[in-house]
């Protein structure tokens, strides 16, 4: 029975299904500024490091704040909506619990902020995700390898013994460079082929052996 060494997940549209809540601050956001925020504008912004989105926004919007001051706007309004209810992605959370059950550790690979993270947590047991790598704790973002470099560092593992699972492009990316396996399970946007990429169309029904045969193009 073969296992990985570690399972890195991304968070939004991969853990939680929270785009939607993202989405709607950024329309209130444009709402409350007098300004216009189609599909395309939020569909630009799945998977980028927040400073990224922050600067798109103020740009699009002409906002006088600085990009930093609009992340924190983004926090606010989802951080409440998450205190609200947790959006787990079909499979996900069970999916987890599964590998933390089989003593495979997990790492949080997210490009949100760690008080963002914090209330999804309250809702797992402690120590299921051994590291938490957010957004504001590297210097380059994803697409950059740098998050899960990070997180395979910290838990001590190679990468190329890991599986990272995402569903953006720009998580791909960042996971591939940085030598794993990926398990793509797509979300709000199409995720292309590519090297070491093997795609689901859910994380319903996967064990822990099946993330351990995954086999990549």
């Amino acid at each position: 029975m073969k296992l990985p060494a570690a399972v890195l997940w991304d968070m939004d549209g991969t853990l939680v299904d929270t785009e939607p809540y993202w989405m709607a601050t950024e329309e209130a956001i444009a709402a409350e500024h007098g300004g216009t925020w189609t599909h395309e504008d939020a569909m630009h912004l799945v998977g980028n490091d927040l400073l990224v989105s922050g600067e798109y926004i103020k740009a699009k919007l002409g906002l006088a704040q600085s990009a930093e001051e609009v992340v924190e706007l983004l926090l606010d309004g989802v951080v409440a909506q998450v205190r609200h209810a947790v959006p787990w992605c079909a499979g996900s959370r069970e999916l987890l619990l599964a590998l933390h059950d089989a003593g495979v550790p997990c790492a949080l690979v997210t490009m949100s902020y760690q008080r963002f993270v914090a209330p999804i947590l309250e809702h797992l047991p402690p120590e299921t995700f051994r590291v938490i790598v957010t957004g504001d704790m590297v210097d380059n973002g994803k697409p950059h390898p740098e998050p899960y470099l990070t997180a395979a560092a910290a838990l001590g593992v190679d990468p190329g013994d890991c599986v990272a699972i995402e569903d953006s492009p720009t998580g791909a990316t960042s996971a591939a460079a940085a030598g794993c396996t990926v398990l793509v399970v797509p979300n709000h946007v199409p995720v292309p082929p590519g090297p070491g990429r093997a795609f689901r169309d859910t994380l319903e029904g996967l064990t822990p052996t099946d993330l351990g045969a995954l086999d990549p193009a």
